[in-house]
């Protein structure tokens, strides 16, 4: 019997391994489509904008997008399967890159502002690759599976800047205008990709049953999951989104802030190639720590000084600190469901941090504009310290829960 089980699960791995490699690529691609936002949002939108205080509305608009598209992405993989939900997304990006084509050709700045909606519905589906590479993959794989993933990103961060960089100024004086062209042809391969992807519709045993979603939500575990991934994903959108408008505003140049996006993006999935492997050996809640800490870190370094290096460097550990404290984030939740409740476990989970991140990044400009590039970093620190105390609850809760399960100390009522 056991041996039997070893066998299905080395199976199941190498499924679940040929499905990484694709969902690895399509990370890669897809992660262009934010980058080109990321690195060009903040400076179109000062450019089309009524008011500079306005700068940042599109790249809160795809912080929206990314809100709003986490609990239909859920919804629809639940009902259609997984690899539904990736062709959608993949058209949103298409018409992401289109249609803030159009916008920068024509100066409008809400329709550049619903492009970079559409882009963050194609964000919120890209979210659920992570979670996809699990599907299947044995309790040992899956954090190695969602990390390695998460590493396709580390193309996203070439890709994404050096496209911008090479086609910003193909079509003078629209500064942009191609490079969203490119973006909507990268989406299109970014399809293709995806449709090799074995994500079958769920078994019909599969669409009902599981325990209420209050009752999971209800876990420490999952708070603390869904806790620590709503601090750590925010407060790097916060500092990321604000960064590039910062440094022309301290007097740097377009290429100083794409250099910076670029390696913060590369520091973002680059440790995702060992990351799962530190999460196996030392616990995800350790590397969710850690990975706050570093996300401190770079404020503290935001707030030493505003030359160039400051700003690289600020973006470079805050990016190695998403990483760990996002992806063991994700791992914790891996942990607190059963696999019939995955879809509505991992959609609810991204909404929390997605529909936080949303509400965070429309105050992100008013922030810069009006209290300056210290008092952006200056907000992180009083998010991580809830985020330590609550992950280390959590972690008491369950060794106590482990002692008492084994009669190493009384339970409840006795």
């Amino acid at each position: 019997m056991l041996d039997t089980t070893i066998t299905e699960e080395i199976a199941n791995d190498a499924g679940a391994r040929a499905n990484v490699l694709r969902l690895a690529a399509a990370q890669a691609l897809t992660g262009a489509n934010s980058a080109v936002i990321f690195a060009t949002g903040s400076i179109v939108g000062a450019t089309l904008a009524p008011t500079i205080s306005l700068a940042t509305v599109p790249l809160s608009m795809y912080v929206l997008g990314l809100a709003a598209g986490t609990l239909p992405t859920g919804a629809i993989s639940r009902a259609y399967g997984r690899s539904s939900a990736f062709i959608i997304g993949t058209f949103c990006g298409v018409l992401t890159g289109a249609l803030a084509a159009i916008a920068v050709l024509y100066a409008s700045f809400w329709l550049f502002c619903g492009a970079t909606f559409l882009g963050g519905l194609y964000g919120a589906v890209a979210q659920s690759y992570r979670f996809a590479a699990a599907d299947g993959a044995s309790t040992a794989f899956r954090p190695k599976a969602v990390s390695w993933v998460m590493a396709g990103g580390v193309f996203a961060g070439v890709l994404g800047p050096q496209l911008v960089q090479w086609t910003m100024d193909i079509w003078p004086p629209y500064l942009f205008a191609f490079s969203f062209v490119v973006q909507a042809f990268v989406a299109l391969v970014a399809m293709a990709v995806l449709w090799g992807v074995d994500a079958p519709k769920p078994a019909p045993s599969d669409m009902h049953g599981g325990r209420p979603l209050f009752e999971i939500a209800r876990q420490p575990r999952f708070i603390a999951a869904a806790l620590c991934g709503v601090i750590a994903y925010p407060m790097m959108n916060l500092v990321m989104t604000s960064a590039p408008l910062a440094m022309k505003m301290c007097g740097l140049t377009v290429s100083d802030s794409n250099f910076g996006i670029q390696w913060h993006i590369v520091a973002m999935y680059g440790p995702s190639f060992f990351t799962g492997t530190l999460i196996a050996r030392f616990g995800a809640p350790t590397i969710v720590a850690l990975g706050l800490l570093l996300e401190a870190a770079a404020a503290g370094i935001g707030l030493a000084g505003i030359t160039a290096m400051h700003f690289w460097t600020t973006l470079i550990v805050l990016g190695v600190g998403w990483n760990f404290a996002f992806i063991g984030a994700s791992a914790l939740v891996l942990e607190t469901h059963r696999p019939q409740e995955r879809n509505k476990v991992q959609a609810f989970n991204d909404f929390l941090v997605f529909g936080m991140m949303a509400l965070g990044s429309f105050s992100s400009g008013q922030l810069l504009a009006h209290y300056g590039w210290s008092m952006v970093n200056m907000v992180v620190f009083p998010p991580v310290l809830l985020g330590l105390a609550v992950l280390s609850l959590a972690s008491f809760a369950k060794r106590r829960a482990k002692l008492q399960a084994a009669g190493e100390i009384p339970g409840p009522g006795i």
